[in-house]
């Protein structure tokens, strides 16, 4: 396979999540030209499953890609850019997806001895597709479940040639935030016949402000960040409606609930003080990716002695990825791969550097090969 060109044409077609019609379609008609002998492809949704049967299987290894893209209009001006206006491969989804391709190509090739699983994953970034695709596979598939599993994240901070990862945490719980406030309208000459939710909007902003460095142990990390306030329609009108949006990372499950919980409480108080309504919605939600501690230690030492890697022991990370529902049930493993790009992860002009497909296919071929 061609992967730099693969990528390139996945690149051009980026979809949201569970709308993955055309990368579906793409990733068949390509898996579909490989040797069928000792291949069985399953479709879930818009995601594929893939199991290698192995020469002398006594256990399965997996690897999970994610699909998906993003709604950002793309700004690289690269040749092969999004066709699909407004949206964009700019978290790095189509460097994944052609690297599980051409590790799925090798396997298929030089078959190791246990059976090993590729998942291609669809929804990663919204709403969420890791939960019901494990449910899926150990309800409807349990053949296709790995006993391990294996995923990558592009780091473009990282030169190429870099892994990093951690034993334990290495990406925080994360939970979207949406905050609608209804009141009543009105001229804006008559603001005491209105319920203005700009006004108590704002307030309610400043006072989310106070969340985390009241309400979470000062030992402890997390963030709450407002990335959005929308109120009103024209200058003369008082708004009637406001909206916020905003994103929440923590570093366990407890402070998440807690966040939660005193969010609630000021919304109430907001809905007393302002005579207003008020609705929270949480969207996606995801777990913490917490490595299984032996499989990270065991993949340290592997990629320390892999040729052409330099292997980082790094530090816990913000960052949201619903894998964390793969480590919670099986013994898995994420870690970040360098891939050297100016513009960092969901930037308009991320672009990374594609000498990463010339070498990890083989790097993770080595790794199932070892297990």
């Amino acid at each position: 396979m061609d992967l730099v060109n693969i990528r390139r044409e996945l690149h051009q077609i980026p979809e949201i999540g569970f709308q993955e019609f055309k990368t579906q379609a793409y990733l068949k008609n390509l898996i579909g030209q490989l040797p069928q002998e000792r291949l069985e492809v399953v479709q879930w949704k818009t995601g594929l499953a893939v199991k290698i049967r192995g020469t002398e299987p006594m256990k399965t290894i997996g690897w999970r890609t994610d699909i998906d893209g993003l709604p950002i209009t793309e700004l690289t001006g690269l040749p092969f850019a999004s066709v699909h206006p407004g949206l964009m491969h700019a978290c790095g989804h189509d460097i994944h997806m052609a690297v599980a391709l051409g590790l799925l190509e090798k396997l298929v090739a030089e078959p190791i001895k246990d059976d090993a699983v590729i998942l291609f994953q669809p929804a990663e970034e919204g709403p969420g597709g890791a939960l019901p695709f494990r449910e899926w596979l150990k309800h409807d598939m349990p053949s296709f479940m790995p006993d391990r599993l294996y995923a990558l994240h592009i780091a473009p901070e990282l030169p190429v040639g870099t892994v990093a990862t951690k034993p334990g945490l290495l990406f925080a719980n994360t939970s979207e935030l949406f905050i609608d406030l209804h009141g009543k309208g009105g001229h804006a000459a008559y603001p005491h016949l209105t319920e203005d939710m700009a006004v108590a909007a704002a307030s309610l902003l400043i006072q989310l402000q106070t969340v985390v460095s009241r309400n979470v142990d000062p030992m402890d990390s997390a963030v709450l960040t407002v990335g959005k306030f929308s109120a009103g329609t024209v200058q003369n009108i008082i708004a009637e409606n406001a909206r916020l949006e905003g994103t929440i990372r923590t570093l366990n499950a407890e402070s998440m609930r807690r966040i939660k919980r005193r969010i609630e409480g000021l919304c109430r108080a907001i809905e007393e003080g302002y005579n207003c309504r008020v609705t929270i919605d949480y969207g996606a939600s995801y777990l913490q990716v917490d490595n299984d501690e032996a499989l990270a230690e065991e993949f340290l030492a592997f990629a320390g002695e892999a040729a052409g890697i330099q292997a980082i022991r790094c530090e816990a990370a913000m960052t949201g990825e619903d894998f964390g529902y793969f480590t919670e049930e099986l013994p898995a493993l994420m870690f970040w791969a360098g891939a050297g790009s100016e513009f960092g992860l969901h930037h308009a002009k991320l672009n990374p550097d594609e000498k990463l497909l010339g070498f990890m296919p083989d790097f993770l071929y080595s790794l199932f090969k070892n297990c």
